[in-house]
């Protein structure tokens, strides 16, 4: 018998294509990208509840994290997106990792809380952060928070001064509210919406009465946030915040970053946490005689309250009560310099601040690894060159 031999041809159904393997690659990078975009969001277990809080980047790093805290009437997409967002911002974003607190209820879709429910108050809120370095195995972070969101950060470095590397704080209050205060506020409260009190909070008089879009997308959002509610109760445990009782002897390890707007509600406040010596800037006519009186008797306090040669005060022209949002560009240019200074991002390139009509913005920050101190600068130089007499303030008027 004889026996054939038949070419059997087999053909794939799905053939691999040239380039087939690249684009896989291509594919899942995009995907990377997207998430990294995105974040992603997390629910993170504390000893005083469950945190929402959304990564950006991933968790394992030798860098410290970059920690945000929101204000009052925002949430971390609100208050930080435009910022961490702006293509300058990028080459510090693509070096570190982001983590983005939302106060208890306070993130977009929280469920309402019961009525007479007791919220958190600050110095709780505080002490759910170390649960969050823990979950993402994160070390140390640079804080970056605004408002309340500046006065928990700046409870919890108090707290945990070997956990944070840098701490950037813009309108920060440290003052718990005086008697005149707590008067102005219940008489607001009687003539003025839960929105109109967070947003004289948020902006200032001339921001409201110019009416930006900045204002009226906030002022929208407020009105008709679905947890209102919940906004309210944050709104009310800050106005019930304790005073932070800060000076020289037992504040930061950590360099730190004073940021406020020329055109602030509280810019008094956030001058008075300076330990420099600046010149008394009166309030226009118009503002409320109490908030002259603060601004005086805060003045008196300045060079008592931080380490000036760990300090650094910026005041930025033309950013209204969230720089953060109104200037990014001008903020953007000084984080770089506050990384820099750490002793992160030493190849950053400056292009903006570095031309300004500025003063100048000198610090003493700690340097990777050994925490070692080192001066430096920013304005008016070449080079990152120091000036022989540096001061600790900034003003932007690029």
């Amino acid at each position: 018998m004889t026996t054939e031999m038949q070419e059997i041809t087999i053909t794939e159904d799905k053939p691999l294509l040239t380039g087939q393997a690249d684009s896989s690659k291509q594919d899942a990078e995009l995907a990377a990208r997207i998430l990294l975009d995105q974040g992603q969001e997390h629910s993170v277990e504390t000893p005083h509840g469950v945190l929402h809080v959304t990564l950006h980047g991933t968790r394992n790093s030798r860098r410290p994290a970059i920690l945000t805290f929101h204000d009052v009437g925002l949430d971390s997409k609100s208050c930080f997106q435009p910022l961490f967002k702006f293509d300058e911002m990028q080459e510090i974003v693509k070096n570190f990792t982001l983590i983005h607190i939302d106060a208890p209820g306070q993130e977009d879709g929280a469920a309402v809380y019961p009525a007479g429910y007791q919220y958190l108050s600050m110095e709780t809120i505080a002490e759910m952060i170390p649960a969050v370095l823990q979950f993402f195995n994160f070390r140390t972070v640079i804080g970056v928070g605004v408002g309340a969101g500046a006065y928990i950060l700046t409870r919890f470095t108090l707290a945990n001064p070997d956990s944070v590397e840098g701490l950037v704080l813009v309108n920060i209050d440290p003052n718990a509210r005086g008697w005149m205060d707590w008067a102005a506020q219940k008489l607001s409260s009687v003539t003025s919406s839960l929105t109109e009190q967070i947003m004289s909070h948020l902006f200032s008089q001339e921001e409201l009465s110019s009416n930006t879009d900045v204002v009226q997308s906030h002022r929208e959002r407020i009105n008709k946030a679905p947890h209102l509610l919940n906004i309210e109760l944050f709104w009310k445990t800050y106005n019930s915040r304790r005073d932070l009782n800060l000076d020289r002897s037992s504040t930061f390890k950590c360099p730190v970053m004073l940021v406020v707007g020329d055109q602030a509600p509280y810019e008094d406040a956030a001058v008075s946490v300076a330990s420099v010596e600046l010149p008394l800037v009166l309030p226009q006519p118009a503002c409320h005689p109490h908030r002259c009186f603060s601004l005086c008797v805060r003045q008196v306090e300045c060079n008592s309250k931080l380490d000036p040669t760990s300090t650094s005060f910026l005041k930025m022209a033309d950013a209204g009560g969230l720089p953060q949002l109104t200037q990014p560009a001008k903020l953007t240019e000084a984080f770089k310099y506050f990384i820099q200074g750490m002793g992160y991002m030493a190849s950053s390139c400056m292009t903006r601040l570095s031309r300004s009509r500025t003063t100048s913005l000198s610090s003493s920050y700690s340097v990777e690894g050994s925490r070692s101190r080192s001066r430096t600068l920013s304005q008016g130089s070449q080079g990152g060159q120091m000036p022989p007499s540096p001061s600790q303030t900034m003003e932007v008027s690029c």
